[in-house]
């Protein structure tokens, strides 16, 4: 769905390319930013996608720009880098508009996507959180790498903050903020020995002592912890809604995908921890990671991570042994009486999903 753009309204942007996974995230994360728009009746903003793929967004009130290999590789130079596309981006959209903010895809929203843009006024930065300081991370690669020419030219010490770039709001008369963290990212890149962050740290250097940084995690959830829990609960809203995802039904279930881990209750948790008391070591952990799967949770979305528990619970024990679990090994294993009373009929799709998944 085409929509006109006026340079007036706040514009929500996101940059989706490459594997499903991300635009199912950004579909979903957009439904959530509509879905809390209602809480604000009489305003509006608008929504940019720059995307590989139009597809997934043909029935959302979205304007889709065309972002395809070679753009990409262009704005990655001169180094290659992945995330400088970030920054290139949001430019991009600062050129037509007032106020814009990009968004990262594994978001959803709090509240309505309004409130972010009151965060945003000239000379100051909205990212989706500030962490530590610089000196308190000394055993990282930007600090061992950079710490004393950063100092040295005058650019960051000990107490610079670090931000998270999940969220990069600006108003268009600070554009020159993203030029400038954009050479920062092509000037330190060769010596910053592949940091994965080098992006999110040249915009905190960019912005230290010269713009008023802001956060707000209170507005949105960035799931880049846990994700695989949370992209189970986007997945369960997709399979639900998503041939009709702008239904008023579907837009009120955003809000049932909540920010809260899907873990049984401190009373529950303490019976299987009594139960699992008895088995051997790496069994125990085990076991628990499975019975959390197996909550009867009420919401139907948090239901929906119970394949993801009994993954992680395997992932977790294989990196423990240092060694895949067998068949017989996990049948063994699952047919401890204790732990075959608690799975009841579970037991078997437990038991299947985990062997399919090693053969695939």
């Amino acid at each position: 769905m085409h929509t006109r753009i006026d340079s007036s309204r706040p514009q929500l942007a996101y940059l989706v390319f490459g594997a499903d996974t991300y635009h199912r995230e950004a579909v979903f994360s957009i439904c959530s930013a509509l879905a809390r728009l209602r809480e604000t009746p009489g305003h509006s903003l608008d929504i940019q996608v720059f995307t590989d793929d139009p597809a997934p967004y043909r029935d959302l009130p979205v304007r889709v720009r065309n972002f395809d290999t070679a753009t990409r590789e262009a704005w990655m130079q001169p180094h290659g880098y992945h995330f400088r596309i970030k920054h290139m981006a949001l430019r991009e959209v600062l050129r037509e508009s007032e106020v814009a903010l990009l968004i990262d895809t594994d978001t959803f929203f709090h509240q309505s996507p309004l409130a972010l843009f009151e965060r945003i006024t000239p000379g100051s930065l909205l990212c989706n959180s500030i962490g530590i300081r610089y000196g308190e991370c000394p055993e990282s690669v930007l600090y061992s790498a950079l710490s004393t020419e950063l100092l040295a030219r005058g650019l960051a010490d000990d107490q610079m903050p670090l931000i998270n770039s999940g969220v990069i709001g600006l108003h268009a008369d600070d554009a020159g903020l993203l030029e400038r963290s954009i050479e920062l990212m092509d000037d330190l890149y060769p010596r910053a020995e592949g940091a994965y962050i080098l992006e999110e740290f040249c915009l905190g250097i960019a912005a230290y002592k010269r713009y008023s940084i802001r956060e707000c995690p209170d507005l949105i959830h960035h799931y880049w912890s846990r994700k695989q829990l949370f992209r189970a609960k986007v997945m369960a809203w997709l399979r639900k809604h998503q041939d009709v995802p702008l239904d008023p039904v579907a837009l009120d279930d955003t809000h049932q995908v909540t920010a809260q881990l899907p873990r049984p209750p401190a009373a529950q948790r303490l019976l299987f921890k009594a139960v699992t008391l008895m088995l051997p070591g790496h069994q125990r952990q085990f076991v628990r990671e499975v019975l959390y799967g197996c909550y009867p949770h009420a919401n139907e979305f948090d239901q929906a991570c119970a394949p993801v528990w009994w993954e992680k619970a395997q992932d977790n024990v294989e990196r423990r042994m240092r060694t895949p679990l067998q068949p017989r090994q996990l049948e063994q294993w699952l047919s401890h009486p204790g732990v075959r009373l608690l799975l009841g009929r579970r037991r078997s799709s437990i038991y299947q999903h985990l062997t399919s998944r090693q053969k695939s």
